[in-house]
């Protein structure tokens, strides 16, 4: 088992969820559906690629936080 980041935005009338340590995204008309979907191509990621191409894509440090900028 490994923990890694799911983001997850609207886009229209869809889902959008995003792995950034592999920049991996898939996507659902809900967010447990995109949530679902990006483990389910995460998973099939791991079972397909091998292990130099995981290592040529797997960030091992990624932060995620929110910024405050002035607008205007």
């Amino acid at each position: 088992m490994r923990q890694l980041t799911a983001i997850i935005e609207r886009e229209d009338d869809t889902y959008v969820a995003l792995c950034p340590e592999l920049d991996i995204a898939s996507q659902g008309p809900t967010v447990e559906a995109a949530r679902t979907n990006l483990i389910e191509a995460l998973e099939l990621f791991f079972e397909s690629a091998d292990p130099t191409e995981i290592a040529r894509r797997l960030h091992s440090e990624v932060f995620v936080t929110r910024v405050e900028v002035e607008v205007g």
